[in-house]
């Protein structure tokens, strides 16, 4: 016998005893109640508001749709922005001293569930106003970044693309971030706007990192929610001159 338009009650055991978690139509629809309203920021670092960086970040946002995860896209490339100057007043107000974009960011950010940052390559390097931006919105924030998802995409005529990627990815390990992978490094090739379009394995890399980001956001909500993040032990500040 099936029964239909039943409502299931969905609990947990732990070793506390039996919680209530939930209720809904089936296992899916329990599922779904913790993954609504979940959003990846992402970051156009190219001075090419659409360039080939944008290509590879369109690539990804179409999946988010059909993912159901909200987006937005973030131009950074062709700004100015400056450097940090080592103030220090961040340390005191939480936000940078200079009230700019990097400011503006900041709360999208924190509430963000994924960060994708893309650049063009510059001398086997990320494009500089984006690392400046980078550096100023990592370092003034004080939110907990804990298990933010963090994605580099980088593009690029011939090479430098993986110390570009390497540079992009240390905002993520340094700030227990878990980097998303593909099924190659997170990169499209391109020099003249539009061209990273006839790089199918780059357009196939980043549909690839759009579903693993996808399934590692939903992971990591279903896991904060059973058994919270992991426990954080008092930072052990250790210089090398003393």
């Amino acid at each position: 016998m099936r029964l239909k338009n039943v409502t299931l009650t969905y609990i947990e055991v732990t070793e506390f005893g039996t919680v209530v978690a939930g209720t809904g139509s089936s296992q899916a629809d329990f599922i779904q109640e913790k993954e609504k309203n979940m959003k990846v920021l992402m970051i156009n670092g190219s001075p090419h508001i659409k360039g080939n960086t944008y290509t590879a970040l369109a690539e990804m946002e179409k999946i988010f749709a059909m993912e159901g995860i909200e987006t937005e896209m973030i131009q950074v490339g062709n700004k100015t922005i400056r450097g940090c100057v080592a103030c220090g007043s961040c340390a005191d107000t939480g936000k940078c001293v200079f009230d700019d974009l990097v400011n503006e960011t900041a709360p999208k950010f924190e509430a963000c569930d994924g960060l994708v940052v893309g650049s063009p390559v510059y001398y086997a390097s990320a494009n500089a106003t984006l690392i400046a931006f980078l550096t100023r919105l990592f370092y003034s924030t004080h939110f907990d970044k804990s298990m933010k998802a963090g994605a580099g995409v980088v593009a690029a005529r011939r090479g430098g693309l993986s110390s570009t990627f390497d540079e992009i990815n240390k905002f993520f390990t340094i700030s227990g971030m878990p980097v998303v992978s593909s099924q190659y490094w997170n990169s499209i090739h391109g020099r003249t706007p539009g061209e990273a379009l006839q790089d199918e394995e780059g357009l196939q890399t980043m549909r690839t990192l759009a579903r693993n980001m996808v399934f590692l956001m939903k992971s990591i909500a279903l896991g904060k929610e059973k058994y919270g993040l992991p426990e954080k032990e008092a930072f052990c500040r250790t210089n090398f001159i003393r």
